[in-house]
């Protein structure tokens, strides 16, 4: 299984389509809205993902100088919220102080040089999809402290996305890239892989995001030109 990953993906403007998030708390993750609060801004996180700009890394490790016994009651705490917030097993948790985190996992869990962390539930069969191609996929998508976000199970249909396109950002293309249809897997996008924070999106501070991907299948797409008509198709 593969992690290297090309920086191909540059930053593009919002599209238009963005929800305008800014009337949103601005606290820490532990208050960003659930999904039951979210119901009717169907696919806000979809929107998310497939629009991204400029965003400023910060250092995935705990504080420098912090003693055992500080990240010991950060870590329990942040499992203590995780719990309350039904979190799913084997779910990461973080030692957060301030803008300064550590991630802790299980050792199942893979570490690739970009930052990313994922953890194959379930490996599928057949190919891994290529760029051009589109992927049709269902996901659910955390926060730090465990609490659900979005899901495309809840909606009731899957998202559909072609790769290689900067449709994706970066973190979730690189998550999805080398899974193969049937697999799942649960992919944690560190801030500079991930989405764009601000007033205009949803995510509206610095942090690491979980998502649950199932990835469902791949589909070939070509460009079809009737009279002075054009568009793509995939299948």
């Amino acid at each position: 299984m593969r992690c290297s990953y090309k920086n191909q993906l540059n930053h593009c403007p919002n599209r238009s389509r963005l929800i305008d998030m800014s009337s949103w708390n601005k606290e820490w993750y532990r208050h960003i809205p659930s999904f039951d609060e979210c119901k009717g801004r169907r696919g806000f996180t979809l929107f998310t993902l497939v629009t991204y700009g400029t965003s400023v890394a910060f250092p995935a490790f705990a504080k420098k100088g912090m003693s055992q016994f500080d990240e010991r009651r950060l870590l329990e705490q942040n499992r203590s919220i995780q719990k309350a917030n039904k979190a799913p097993e084997d779910f990461p948790n973080f030692i957060r102080e301030g803008f300064q985190v550590k991630v802790v996992t299980s050792e199942n869990y893979v570490k690739c040089d970009s930052g990313l962390i994922y953890l194959d539930i379930e490996v599928g069969k057949g190919d891994c999809p290529k760029a051009g191609q589109q992927v049709t996929f269902h996901y659910t998508g955390y926060n730090e402290s465990g609490r659900r976000i979005d899901s495309t199970y809840l909606q009731g249909s899957p998202a559909r996305i072609r790769l290689g396109t900067n449709a994706l950002v970066p973190g979730f293309e690189e998550g999805i890239q080398d899974m193969r249809p049937g697999g799942k897997r649960r992919i944690i996008i560190p801030p500079e892989l991930g989405p764009p924070v601000g007033p205009s999106t949803f995510f509206s501070a610095k942090q690491f995001e979980v998502f649950d991907v199932e990835l469902l299948s791949i589909q070939n797409c070509q460009r079809r030109t009737i009279a002075f008509y054009s568009d793509l198709t995939c299948n």
